[in-house]
């Protein structure tokens, strides 16, 4: 069974089909995590809770039955402040008495199959029944009455788990939350590197692993969103584990938002890893009866590296994240204008890219900024989504019929959360901008942020854009967000709620996407945000795919998707080929291939041979979509360990087929190379596609495969296709 409960030690035991995390009720009621790791059938544990060494002048609670216990040493699932836990806190509730201290004790439990909603927040769900199982443990704190839920779902084939937290106001008073994780996890050991995404605006999901130490470390997002800067993804990995072997934790937050992820090591080597909610700029007043509910934490624990962590990422987003009709359903090979026009076109430029696209075996066509309002540069009309019919020569509908006649779908570009100075909308309703009082407003890319705080904000978006989409026959929706939240403030909230914008803002955004893609459940949804700027679960809920980064440059882009596939399956990851002059046709096709597969470029500006090529690429699409979308992925060699090269490889669940690919970047001195590949059967034999060659798994995998037949030159690329034959 997933879940366990052992009465008479009064612990529960969350088995995986690769992880065991193990609980006990511990001293006067308290939660101790004992054991989070690799399968174990046993839960012998209970000294696991026990810290013979304290801390600094260490407090022992009055209540204690154990004089080796202190919650400033013991490794609790609810790390609570002001009470004698000094580190840093999970949980900080401020009572009718002005201070914060904090005291959850366990009450009850409750074992159920399948898993419940987060009201308002986006969450993982049960895709078929018995696929998950669930506890849920009540805390209160004896003094203020407030309780805390704790619910963790088993994920019992994908080897992950569920973390979040339900907290209920049950006292006569109000009181003011604020710290709300997601999880608290106390890890036994410190012997780990830590792994994040940093990066910027064309540079996202950068690689970056260092040693653990002391202290406190982490990453966090200040910026409105999930952001460009960080990722709400960190790994802990044994500093001697690699891409196959060693202990791989990943954690990942399902939020699109201010996040935080911590690791604080105390003297006792031991690893407290908090992700949830940036308590900077937060604070949540509950008022008796009413509940929060804190954003759901993806837990993943690995003894195969960073290889097998991520598959299980792949695993479970793909099937239990992603949602609606275009889940599983093969999503059409698009053409976006961006790239090739900007904001300077008309219907009949747009029609002679799209005509190009149905000529070539492209099966959709999407026009992006510039279609509505007074839109010919950055500086105005969003907000103004009425479709500018003189730049279009026509009405919208006409452009969809002339499109559609070509056998393409259609597909439109929209940035719902913003809105300009310079606009009919700010006009007639300045209040609807983010601000604060007594002070100018600063700008990003000429546009304010529209307050999605705000039920007459979304009503009018939800009514504007359901007046578009639902009166012209369109397929696809970008959905864009290209600035950071400054002057965080809502005209609507009372100055004790101003702390609530941030996730008020969140919630209001999530409402507004789930009221759409319910209204127009056929719409396949694409997040972006300047690319990758808001690239997080929580947008995956509602969009089964992101725009990965607005570079699209091949180059570069080998970094970006290597990073992002830590936890992010290829699925999800929108990616292009476009006209950058760095690499040819070949290695564009080769590195968009990882992803959904799409095209940014004006036909009118690419030779003859690239327009034949790109026929050919379009049938590898086709042809080898379910293997790179949903095959198993394996990172061969990655680009933070190499700086010329980087491979990888997609494998089907039945090991029958194998789809490699190379990419040098940079030529070094010509020499013998010989690659390794991963995750076959050693006992099938493959037939290597392009030459008729018969290799056994085996060989494959611990000879290697001689690239005696790849490419010179810096830039150049080779994909090479194995099928699984009959002896």
């Amino acid at each position: 069974m997933p879940i366990i409960y052992h009465e008479k030690e009064k612990i529960f035991q969350l088995n995986t089909a690769g992880s065991t995390y193990v609980i006990q009720i511990y001293d006067n009621g308290f939660l101790a995590n004992l054991y989070y790791g690799a399968p174990i059938p046993d839960v012998n544990l209970t000294d696991f809770a026990r810290r013979k060494v304290h801390a600094s002048f260490c407090a022992i609670l009055p209540d204690s039955t154990e004089e080796s216990f202190s919650p400033d040493t013991a490794p609790l699932e609810i790390g609570c402040s002001g009470r004698a836990d000094m580190r840093p806190s999970s949980l900080q509730i401020r009572n009718k008495d002005g201070n914060a201290a904090t005291d959850m004790r366990y009450v009850s439990h409750r074992i159920f199959a399948g898993k419940p909603d987060l009201p308002g927040l986006p969450h993982l769900y049960s895709e078929e029944a018995g696929d998950c199982e669930t506890l849920e443990i009540t805390t209160a704190d004896p003094y203020t009455g407030v309780k805390c839920l704790l619910l963790y779902t088993v994920f019992e084939k994908h080897a992950a788990l569920t973390r979040s937290a339900v907290i209920e106001n049950d006292s006569e008073n109000a009181v003011e939350i604020e710290r709300a994780h997601s999880f608290c996890l106390d890890l036994n050991r410190s012997d780990f590197d830590l792994i994040s995404l940093y990066g910027r605006h064309m540079q996202e999901r950068e690689f970056e692993r260092v040693p653990i130490r002391h202290g406190y470390q982490g990453v966090a997002s200040r910026r409105g969103s999930s952001s460009h800067s960080q990722n709400p993804f960190i790994a802990l990995i044994d500093h001697t584990g690699g891409e196959d072997f060693g202990d791989a934790y990943g954690f990942n937050l399902v939020y699109s938002s201010n996040f935080r992820a911590e690791v604080d090591v105390d003297f006792n080597n031991s690893a407290r890893v908090l992700m949830g909610i940036n308590p900077d700029d937060f604070g949540w007043t509950l008022q008796p009866g009413e509940s929060f509910y804190t954003p759901e934490a993806v837990l993943v624990f690995s003894n195969e590296g960073l290889g097998g962590m991520s598959r299980t990422f792949h695993r479970l987003y793909n099937h239990n994240l992603v949602r609606g009709e275009w889940k599983h359903k093969k999503r059409p090979l698009l053409v976006n204008n961006w790239e090739g026009t900007g904001m300077d076109f008309d219907g009949d430029k747009l029609y002679a890219i799209a005509k190009w696209a149905a000529e070539t075996g492209i099966e959709m066509f999407v026009m992006d900024d510039g279609w509505f309002g007074k839109r010919d540069d950055d500086t105005s009309s969003l907000g103004d989504w009425v479709v500018n019919e003189k730049k279009l020569k026509g009405t919208l509908g006409d452009l969809v019929r002339r499109i559609k006649a070509l056998g393409l779908k259609f597909g439109i570009w929209y940035e719902p959360e913003m809105i300009s100075p310079d606009s009919d909308l700010y006009r007639a309703h300045p209040d609807w901008a983010i601000h604060v009082p007594g002070r100018v407003g600063s700008e990003g890319r000429q546009q304010y942020v529209i307050d999605m705080t705000r039920a007459d904000v979304r009503d009018y978006l939800f009514d504007i854009m359901s007046g578009v989409l639902g009166s012209n026959d369109i397929d696809y929706l970008k959905w864009d967000f290209n600035r950071n939240i400054t002057e965080p403030g809502s005209a609507l909230l009372p100055p004790e709620k101003q702390k609530e914008f941030y996730h008020r803002y969140v919630l209001g955004t999530y409402e507004l996407m789930d009221r759409l893609t319910k209204a127009f459940p056929h719409l396949l949804v694409e997040g972006c945000s300047g690319g990758g700027g808001r690239y997080d679960p929580g947008i995956l809920y509602f969009s089964p795919q992101i725009w990965c980064s607005d570079n699209t440059d091949a180059i570069s882009r080998a970094n970006i998707q290597f990073g992002s596939s830590l936890c992010y399956p290829a699925s999800v990851q929108g990616s292009h080929v476009s006209a950058s002059k760095r690499t040819g046709y070949e290695t564009k096709r080769n590195l968009a291939m990882w992803g959904s597969f799409g095209y940014e470029l004006d036909p009118a500006n690419i030779s003859e041979e690239a327009r034949e090529e790109i026929k050919t690429q379009i049938a590898d699409y086709h042809r080898h979509y379910d293997l790179i979308h949903y095959g198993d992925l394996y990172r061969l060699i990655c680009p933070w360990d190499d700086p010329y090269r980087c491979a990888w490889e997609f494998t089907d669940e039945a090991k029958t087929k194998v789809h490699v690919t190379v990419f040098i970047k940079l030529a070094q001195e010509r020499r013998n190379f010989f690659l390794r590949l991963k995750g076959l059967d050693p006992d099938k034999k493959y037939r290597l596609e392009e030459t008729g060659e018969i290799y056994s798994g085996a060989l494959l995998m611990n000879a290697g495969l001689s690239l005696w037949r790849m490419p010179e030159g810096d830039a150049v690329s080779k994909v090479y296709y194995f099928e699984a034959v009959e002896d």
